[in-house]
């Protein structure tokens, strides 16, 4: 039987695979405009913070590696071939769909590394894919979100149970989950874009699926501009949790990203550990999503639904 050949193009943002790399990455990051002296060395101390480079890369090739074996191997009728394409690095999502065309393939379903939608990050993922995609005549599917895959919770209601039952009986009820997302333009969310009330609805059935007592919402990673981000945002938010509330242990779920990463690395293993110490109380994080097989499932779910919509 001559199986159907669908291309599987993964996209993620990309980081800097060394240190030489950095300054370009963030030169594409601000549309082209280098950086400054100052604003680089901030940056490349931030990853000599986490160990000198971010695994991003290469987690997200083993996530699009193991998204690949689950689907060709719960079927026998569509041959998946994997293709990554990096939104600030290369291979950028240009060269891959251009690879797909290069290999033959006319068909192709995409998936962004990022569970829910947003006008200002997302969307730019598979614009240029179908753009390109549409020039070289190759049919594409792109996947919007997928917050809700019910894997996908699972995948996080269990690792932070496992990151709770760490915490002794007698301090659960001192114990608060604070749900974290890359923070955006305040102006976007005010213009109806989906992101915020889907990060929203993500910690919810997180926090349902995990049985939560005491959780909140707050925000990180917010970008450098004359104009505001949706907050609150994660460090202000602790202290004022922690003046009014009293916690003491603090558990920070990034559930918008689902890989380790500079983002979480640096903004919550640091920063935020920085804050909890030196309000002396506790520190946790659960494990990120990574190529957890629950959540690789919930991925290869996601696409083999997109798939089959006429």
């Amino acid at each position: 039987m001559i199986k159907r050949k669908i291309a599987l193009l993964v996209m993620s943002f990309g980081s800097p695979t060394n240190i030489e790399d950095i300054e370009a990455y963030y030169t594409h990051i601000r549309n082209g405009r280098k950086p400054t002296d100052e604003l680089l060395a901030e940056l490349k101390g931030r990853f000599e913070l986490i160990g000198g480079t971010s695994p991003l890369v290469k987690i997200t090739e083993e996530q699009g590696k193991a998204i690949e074996e689950v689907l060709n191997d719960k079927q026998d009728e569509i041959e998946y071939k994997l293709y990554i394409g990096y939104l600030h690095v290369a291979p950028f999502i240009k060269d891959a769909v251009q690879q797909i065309y290069k290999d033959g393939l006319t068909e192709a379903v995409s998936i962004v590394l990022a569970p829910q939608f947003s006008g200002v990050s997302l969307k730019l993922y598979n614009d240029e894919a179908q753009k390109v995609a549409t020039e070289l005549g190759i049919q594409m599917k792109s996947i919007e979100s997928w917050y809700q895959a019910p894997k996908f919770i699972e995948a996080w209601a269990d690792n932070l149970k496992t990151t709770l039952a760490e915490i002794p009986v007698e301090e659960q009820n001192k114990a608060v989950v604070v749900f974290t997302a890359h923070s955006i333009p305040l102006k976007s969310a005010q213009s109806g874009d989906l992101y915020v009330p889907q990060v929203k609805e993500t910690a919810k059935l997180i926090a349902e699926k995990a049985k939560l007592t005491h959780y909140e919402e707050a925000w990180q990673s917010a970008g450098r501009t004359p104009f505001p981000w949706v907050g609150p945002d994660v460090l202000e938010f602790t202290k004022k949790l922690h003046y009014e509330k009293g916690y003491i242990h603090y558990i920070y779920c990034p559930v918008s990203f689902v890989a380790d990463h500079l983002e979480v690395l640096f903004d919550n293993d640091y920063e935020c550990k920085k804050l909890t110490d030196k309000l002396g109380v506790h520190y946790h994080r659960p494990e990120m999503p990574n190529v957890n097989p629950k959540f690789i499932e919930a991925l290869a779910g996601v696409v083999v639904a997109k798939v089959a919509e006429n």
